[in-house]
């Protein structure tokens, strides 16, 4: 026959391990305005590719495979492909400076990263064209992020330094 006290003391150990147990994951914190230039230095010093792009759940990095990208300091940017190079914009900005941000964010410490290439709509292009939030960035890899405010979707682009 178990003592007493079993019973109480598992559901003691129960409730503390459950509630230290979900954190939130502060070692990927988002970039503050402080981390402008910083991104700025190392985008614009090598040459990218994506490595990821879903779209509303729709995987569509085949899109751009091929595709090596250079981020110009002077804020243009540089698509080659095998057959073919599209030119258009980049730039870094805060959320609160920048007025036509269309995210969901209300933190003002986001940091905006700016993507435009002038294709059609109908364009595989058109689809980086936004005002993604950056997730994380290192060295070798920026993550970005969108929800749409039309359909409510979630939007990923990763680029990763060839």
């Amino acid at each position: 026959m178990k003592p007493k006290f079993f019973y109480p003391v598992i559901a003691v150990l129960f409730l503390s391990f459950s509630t230290t147990s979900c954190s939130t994951d502060d070692d990927n914190v988002s970039p503050t305005n402080a981390d402008i230039s910083e991104i700025i230095n190392i985008i614009s010093s090598e040459q990218w590719r994506v490595s990821s792009m879903v779209d509303s759940g729709q995987d569509e990095t085949a899109d751009f495979f091929g595709y090596t990208f250079s981020f110009n300091s002077n804020g243009s940017l540089v698509a080659t492909g095998s057959s073919n190079t599209l030119t258009g914009t980049w730039s870094l900005s805060n959320s609160s400076s920048s007025s036509s941000s269309d995210d969901d964010s209300n933190d003002d410490s986001d940091v905006d990263f700016i993507i435009s290439f002038p294709v059609p709509d109908d364009h595989d292009f058109d689809d980086l064209n936004d005002d993604w939030d950056v997730v994380s960035y290192s060295s070798n890899e920026i993550r970005l992020i969108d929800i749409s405010g039309g359909n409510g979707g979630t939007d990923t682009l990763v680029f990763t330094k060839n």
